[in-house]
Parts: structure tokens; sequence; C-alpha cells
């Protein structure tokens, strides 16, 4: 192999490492499965196919979310109870996502999406959590649960965004939960969404391994620094920075509605 053949090869794992680096940090940090950051940049940084990217980064989030969830956990900061309960709604909700990718206007529904997001970001600019608040689900509470994972699933399958973007600010701000515990608890949801996407992946040939495994073992590094940045933080600058993060999501949104716009 010659000098140069080496440095190709070199170059993608590099950015492989950079990937999972930046993105464990953003998942641990904000309660976000990672996907939203690692599907743009594989694309771009290592020229995997969109289809490819997003397999891969789903894979690469189960660890990385193991992670997230025993560093929340050990703190106290996971509502199993309430994670089981969005799961449900969730996993329903992927399924007729998928069904309907077909069926709906997904520009339409895009751009729903990125003036839902905008009203969120204006509310965690503006809203300060309550770190001593606790989530008690009755049953109407347990029902709104189950509505919010399955919205969160059938947005999951129709925009192919993480639910971890839905999940966190939803909790804060429609459920009063304590932003810390929200995180931990999305982050917790996503695994057994995560590990039965990738089973389906892998069936269909639509996951590199060796990729994902070095994006997913480079995030676990720093996803236990993210999640212990999210609570030292006090709630109002966590919740600043997570609503700033929404407004750079938002723009990237946009421009990729654009495109879709331009195409059709």
């Amino acid at each position: 192999m010659t000098e140069s053949e080496e440095t190709d090869t070199r170059r993608p794992i590099l950015a492989l490492v950079g990937i999972g680096l930046l993105a464990g940090f953003l998942s641990g940090m904000f309660g976000i499965g990672g996907g939203i950051v690692m599907v743009p940049l594989l694309v771009l940084a290592t020229r995997f196919p969109r289809r490819r990217a997003a397999g891969i980064s789903l894979a690469a989030i189960v660890p990385s979310a193991l992670v997230g969830v025993g560093s929340y956990a050990a703190a106290g900061h996971v509502d199993w109870l309430v994670a089981l309960i969005l799961v449900i709604g969730s996993v329903i909700g992927a399924q007729v996502g998928a069904h309907l990718l077909h069926k709906l206007p997904v520009l339409a529904i895009r751009w729903a999406f990125i003036v839902f997001l905008a009203a969120v970001a204006v509310s965690l600019f503006l809203v300060v959590p309550s770190r001593d608040a606790e989530l008690e689900p009755e049953v109407w509470s347990t029902i709104a649960l189950v509505v919010l994972g399955f919205v969160t699933g059938v947005l999951s399958g129709i925009l192919g965004v993480g639910g971890g973007i839905v999940i966190v600010p939803m909790l804060v701000l429609l459920f009063g939960q304590s932003d810390v515990v929200a995180k931990g608890t999305s982050l917790a949801m996503m695994i057994p969404t995560a590990i039965s996407g990738t089973i389906g992946n892998l069936r269909r040939h639509n996951v590199d391994l060796p990729s994902a495994l070095i994006v997913g073992l480079s995030a676990c590094v720093t996803t236990a620094l993210g999640a212990a940045a999210a609570i030292a933080l006090d709630p109002r600058t966590a919740s600043i920075l997570f609503g700033a993060f929404l407004v750079v999501l938002i723009v990237r949104l946009v421009v990729e509605a654009v495109k879709m716009g331009h195409k059709e």
C-alpha cells in the first residue's frame, strides 16, 4: 500500500472518530441520540450514502446511549417508568410513520416540524426548568406520554429525526419534568428503539458495522462528559444552550427543506 493510499484509509477513520466524539458529547449534554449530528457529518466527511449513514448512526447510538444512561442513572436522573411508557408509543408510531412515508406530503410535514421546533426553542429561552420537579404518571398523563411517544415515533419514521429532539423539551415544557431527568429518560427510551432498528438494518444489509463500531466507541468517550456537563450546569444555562442547539438544527432543516422544494 502506497503512502497516499494509507493516508486515504486513515482519513475516514479519523473522520469517524471525530464524528463520534462530537456526537457523543452532544448526546450526553442534551439527551439526544446523536443521529441528528452523525448522519449529515457521515454524508459530508466520509461520503456514505444517506441511507447507509442513517444505519451507521442508529447502530452507533446503542453504546453511546448506554453510557449516557449509566451516567444519568448514577446520579438518579432517569425515570424508568416514563421511559417505558414513551417506548410503547414510539415503537408503534415508528411503524405507522414508515408506512405513511410515501403517502403524506413529507415537505409540508418537514416545514410544520420546523415551526414546531422554533416555538420550542423560543420557549426554552424563556422557561427555567425546576430540578426538583417530578413526574408522577396518572391516567391522563400516562395517555399523554403514550401519545407523545407515538408522535415522536411517527416523526422518526417520516422525517428520520431522533426522538430526543422532541422528547426532552416536551417533558420539560408540557409535563414539568426536571431537565436532567428528561435527558436521562430520553436516552433510556432510545436504547430499545435503536437496537430494534439496527437489527432491521442488519437484515437489509444497511449497516457498515466497522464504521458504526468506530463511531459508537468514540462517542462513548465523550458521552459521560456531556452528561456531567449537563448535570453541573444551572437549569437556565442548560435550557438556553439546548435552545441554541435547536436554532442551529432549525437552520439545517430549513436548508434541507428548501433543497427538497427545488427538486419537486
